[in-house]
């Protein structure tokens, strides 16, 4: 017996009410400011979302990859920064494996700390040995900080799980929030120093090695917050990876693999003007032909808005867009070809100084922060280190260029030396308040991620939820987006 025509009608016609929400159009068009890492992430993600469909410009003035940079020295290349990530990060892992790249082939070398005096941690070849002597100077303060860093990083991993489920989170507070509550909220306002003391480390440890690793990564002082502090720290102790041919090829391989449009020009600006009673985002641009515009159904903003990196200005948007507070640190990276004076670190022969990565103690009269012996991007089945007493690529942080006098200090002679200055990373200790990540409807904002933490994975992280919170926002799927509870809810939709 046939159905009466009004049941087979009222359900088409429910199904035709509910098909303009459902499916309202992609945006046309989604610029990216920056093509770096965050940048080229974004833009993968967005396109992963939105489908290939919508048009995506990624402007970028200095060169795809950003502070993924390599240096040339003997026709052959090194990072001059951002080397190592962490086994943990599993965007960066899904990134090399989708655009078929590999693991660069790792090298061993031993560690010191360096007071400037005498070197107050030495790493050997036996792992039960560096664990006796941790103890040694330092009683169980090592096991502590492991359970510190290993009880955030835990917390931490719980993110990958809601970004797989389509949650997404309007701010980073609420990040944080959902992953460890009030607490990891919290980590950004006080110092890892003081967090590391309260659970048991002694200042002893603090000072000798917890501020060497953060000289190293970030450049500064153990007044940094304790979730940077955590997130660099965890990169210390755990084991780490780097790209084959340079981690600068996964922002150009992202780019290829999405197929944007990756104009060579600085925005300088973004005006606010409406279509059809929507947002739309006038980009405006300078090359080295002159200056340009156009227009877009999304932007988001990749590079840092604070008034020392940029001088980006914001109009028509009612109320205006505050200024971002806040500095950044100086970082000079000096990549050195040359023989180490070993004599300096109290070995007058050089064929028996046994370290491959110097760190240095927060003392005063000394210049650099770190050092390390690199290899190259490319690493050859046949490679070997070069012998103490030969001449090697040493890669030296400081905070300031590193004058003739400096350089003859660290080096018998060499043979060339590359500076590269930066202002690489937020200085910590004037953070007040976390950055937005939503400047207006459509309008994202994704480097206040690095005054969380700034590693490769914190930001392909907030490109991530970025994307995802641009999805959520544009098909008015509040559901999810900061939502309570998430473990919970994770746990129930499996």
């Amino acid at each position: 017996m046939a159905p009466p025509p009004a049941a087979l009608l009222l359900p088409a016609l429910a199904l035709l009410l509910a098909a303009p929400a459902a499916a309202r159009a992609a945006p046309r068009s989604i610029a990216v400011v920056g093509g770096g890492l965050g940048g080229s992430a974004a833009a993968y993600f967005l396109q992963q979302h939105f489908g290939p469909q919508v048009q995506l410009d990624v402007y970028e003035a200095a060169g795809v990859g950003g502070r993924l940079a390599t240096v040339t020295v003997n026709k052959q290349q090194y990072e001059s920064r951002a080397a190592s990530i962490h086994a943990l990060s599993l965007h960066m892992q899904d990134f090399v494996k989708i655009l078929g790249l590999k693991h660069r082939r790792e090298v061993a070398g031993k560690s010191a700390i360096f007071s400037g005096e005498h070197f107050v941690l030495e790493e050997t070849d036996w792992y039960l040995l560096n664990l006796f002597r941790l103890w040694w100077h330092y009683g169980i303060s090592f096991l502590r900080l492991q359970m510190w860093v290993e009880e955030v990083m835990e917390k931490f991993m719980r993110i990958y799980k809601y970004q797989a489920h389509g949650y997404a989170f309007s701010s980073l507070e609420e990040l944080l929030r959902s992953l460890g509550g009030d607490a990891f909220v919290n980590m950004t306002q006080r110092s890892v120093a003081e967090s590391l003391l309260e659970v048991g480390v002694t200042q002893r440890f603090v000072d000798d090695v917890i501020a060497a690793v953060l000289r190293s990564s970030y450049g500064q002082s153990v007044l940094v917050p304790a979730f940077a502090g955590a997130m660099s720290l965890a990169g210390a102790q755990g084991s780490t990876w780097a790209v084959e041919g340079g981690n600068k090829l996964v922002c150009s391989g992202l780019l290829k693999l999405t197929k944007a449009n990756v104009i060579s020009a600085r925005v300088t600006g973004i005006s606010l003007h409406s279509s059809e009673g929507r947002a739309l985002y006038q980009v405006h641009y300078e090359t080295s032909e002159g200056q340009g515009s156009a227009f877009y159904d999304m932007v988001v903003v990749t590079t840092p808005l604070h008034p020392s990196r940029s001088n980006f200005t914001f109009e028509n948007f009612e109320p205006p867009i505050a200024d971002f507070p806040g500095a950044f640190q100086p970082s000079v990276t000096s990549v050195v070809h040359g023989y180490l004076n070993s004599s300096y670190f109290g070995f007058p022969d050089p064929k028996l100084f046994p370290f491959t990565s110097i760190l240095t103690t927060d003392t005063p009269d000394l210049f650099f922060n770190a050092m390390d012996n690199i290899c190259p991007v490319n690493i050859s089945a046949a490679f070997r280190r070069k012998q103490p007493q030969e001449a090697a690529v040493w890669r030296v942080l400081s905070q300031k260029p590193l004058d003739k006098h400096q350089l003859k200090t660290l080096f018998r002679s060499y043979y060339s030396v590359q500076v590269t200055e930066w202002q690489m990373y937020p200085r910590y200790d004037a953070a007040k308040s976390l950055p937005p990540i939503v400047l207006h409807e459509n309008l994202f904002y994704l480097s206040g991620v690095e005054w969380v933490a700034s590693s490769m994975e914190m930001i392909a992280v907030a490109a991530k939820n970025l994307a995802l919170l641009a999805y959520n926002r544009w098909h008015q799927d509040l559901e999810k987006i900061d939502q309570k509870d998430l473990m919970h809810k994770v746990k129930t939709e499996l």
